[in-house]
């Protein structure tokens, strides 16, 4: 998922005052109940609106379709703002139009986490983690919505908070501060339609040529497959609560070509935030590299250069967060 925020400093602190916020158990039980209806609404429901991302000074609006029919899902996303850019996802093939580039990226995910998505994974062990309230109501895009808002325990994590729908449980909004309670990111709905008849044309890619053969845009086939645990890469340090999600070999291959680039990919999350890790090898003819650390809005990224392999760790967490992580990455002895 993409991620950016707003500081919105008056509104969080109007709706976030402690006197509002469930601060016993049971309200933490119930909150956590909002959040597993979270989890299910955006797989289950078809719904359609329109969502700014919001990221300090930076915003971008995007329209999105999905569609839940005869147990399939399907999904337009589509970038308003700036370069053109379009999503289109059945089931797990999902499909990236940029027509400046004139490129098309196919590729097939098994895991899909994106506004207004939530990750199931997890759920149960978050109160070990966050402190989880649940806050006043609040309408958000002609909705009526219930405040979630979960506190981190430690300096591993951001803090979230988020507006559900009372009806159906979708996500209307979310908010990412960090420790000061300055917001870092945001994504909201301002139009929202749900359950109502789509079109099937809104469903379709505004660009029906790009993988014909009509102005012959390049289409690139990015694969995967689940890596085994006998990899050479070993993770010394990890981050309490986060736990390995998937571990997969991508490769990008260029039709024209067919030739492939491989890369490693591991995920890990506690439920709501995500680290992934990627090493590639470094080709003989490439220049330096050199390590790195930097934050891009809520997103941390650390790289590190080890054995002629560069590792790049980024995620939605705290920049010592990411580089406790990438330092903790070592070869497997042989």
């Amino acid at each position: 998922m993409k991620i950016g925020l707003i500081a919105w400093l008056g509104l969080a602190a109007s709706l976030l005052s402690p006197p509002i916020l469930a601060q016993t158990a049971l309200g933490q039980q119930e909150a956590l109940q909002w959040l597993q209806r979270v989890a299910g609404a955006a797989q289950t429901l078809s719904y359609s609106g329109t969502f700014v991302y919001r990221n300090g000074s930076q915003s971008e609006t995007s329209r999105i379709v999905h569609v839940v029919s005869e147990g399939n899902q399907m999904e337009k996303l589509e970038v308003l703002d700036g370069s053109p850019r379009e999503i289109i996802r059945f089931n797990d093939e999902v499909k990236c139009y940029l027509p400046e580039s004139r490129l098309v990226i196919i590729e097939q995910r098994s895991t899909r986490r994106a506004f207004p998505a939530l990750s199931p994974a997890s759920l149960a062990g978050l109160g070990e983690y966050y402190v989880i309230r649940q806050g006043r109501r609040a309408r958000i895009a002609g909705h009526d919505s219930q405040i979630i808002r979960l506190e981190p325990r430690d300096a591993w994590r951001y803090g979230h908070q988020f507006w559900v729908d009372l009806k159906t449980g979708l996500l209307l909004k979310a908010d990412l501060f960090d420790e000061r309670g300055g917001s870092l990111e945001s994504l909201a709905f301002t139009e929202l339609r749900i359950g109502a008849p789509t079109h099937p044309d809104a469903l379709k890619s505004s660009f029906p040529d790009a993988t014909g053969t009509k102005d012959a845009w390049r289409v690139r086939q990015a694969r995967s497959r689940e890596m085994r645990d006998d990899s050479q890469w070993l993770f010394r340090v990890e981050l309490p609560g986060f736990r390995r999600q998937a571990a997969m070999r991508r490769s990008i291959e260029q039709t024209a070509t067919k030739e492939a680039h491989e890369v490693l990919h591991w995920v890990f999350s506690d439920g709501l935030a995500a680290v992934s890790v990627f090493i590639n090898p470094l080709s003989p003819q490439a220049g330096p590299v050199v390590a790195e650390a930097q934050s891009l809005g809520a997103i941390s990224v650390v790289k590190r250069v080890i054995d002629g392999h560069q590792i790049v760790v980024m995620g939605d967490v705290p920049p010592a967060a990411a580089k406790r992580f990438a330092e903790g990455i070592e070869v497997r002895a042989k």
